[in-house]
């Protein structure tokens, strides 16, 4: 691929969870440009089956790969448990995605050994975070998972500051308080924008895992060993925001989380 170092990071996710690893990846490689495509009108990708999830991701992708991008960032956990193998066979360029990040850092963190997991009805039920756990350890740690849907329609719609999402928060993380875990994995990129009310939940004892900074570390070396990094070292190198949805609610949620005003566009696929 010619001039590839010169091509944009391709993000994609359900919605606006995934701007959680957009922060993370300006933070720590301010340089490169990014495309980041939120699947707003299809989300939530949770209670989908891993087909239709898989579909919807390859449809991204090609959308994505038309806008000169070098690698993609799969920030959806459901979309990666339904089949990044699946999104590499489709791809001539490097395909990373949050769960393997996730993990690593989870078991660096555990002293007990007793982990927990939320995310999507798709990731829990896929079994992804706790195969991986236990492949890592085999019979070392107590593993509890737990889907919570809400927590994403709760980010998508502003309402994390709520006293309704804190109701939900007691109700999905009661039993991760009474198996006394040291580590919860947040499985999905929407569960950051509220660690605040997890980490008040569960206890500040509790180390909360946001994948977001270990897949920036991953996205890091890939470049750096496939010589990708953008040479062009400006402090603006660009950013783009695609939506299948309305984009105003979209740009009115991002602009406010990264502290900028952003524009989105809406794409139909």
């Amino acid at each position: 691929m010619p001039d590839s170092s010169y091509r944009a990071i391709g993000i994609l996710d359900s919605g606006v969870g995934g701007l959680t690893v957009f922060q993370e990846l300006i933070r720590q490689l301010p340089h490169e440009k990014i495309v980041y495509f939120g699947d707003t009108a299809r989300m939530p990708y949770g209670p989908r089956s891993d087909e239709e999830v898989r579909r919807f991701a390859l449809q991204i992708i090609e959308f994505l790969q038309n806008q000169e991008i070098k690698m993609v960032v799969v920030a959806c956990n459901t979309a990666t448990a339904a089949g990044l193998s699946h999104y590499r066979a489709h791809c001539d360029i490097p395909v990373v995605g949050v769960i393997e990040p996730g993990v690593r850092a989870a078991l660096a963190y555990t002293k007990s050994g007793r982990i927990g997991v939320i995310g999507t009805a798709g990731t829990i039920r896929s079994s992804a975070y706790q195969k991986a756990l236990q492949e890592a350890r085999p019979g070392l740690l107590h593993i509890i998972a737990r889907s919570c849907p809400l927590f994403v329609l709760l980010v998508e719609n502003d309402l994390v500051e709520t006293p309704e999402a804190e109701k939900v928060a007691q109700e999905y993380l009661a039993p991760f308080k009474e198996a006394a875990i040291d580590t919860l994995i947040l499985g999905c990129t929407h569960y950051p924008l509220m660690s605040g009310l997890i980490q008040r939940t569960v206890g500040p004892e509790v180390k909360l895992v946001n994948s977001a900074e270990e897949i920036a570390r991953d996205v890091k070396d890939i470049l750096t060993r496939q010589e990708l990094h953008n040479p062009l070292q400006c402090a603006d190198p660009g950013y783009r925001f695609f939506v299948s949805g309305n984009p105003y609610s979209f740009k009115e949620i991002a602009s406010k989380m990264l502290r900028r005003r952003i524009e989105a566009y809406q794409v139909i696929l």
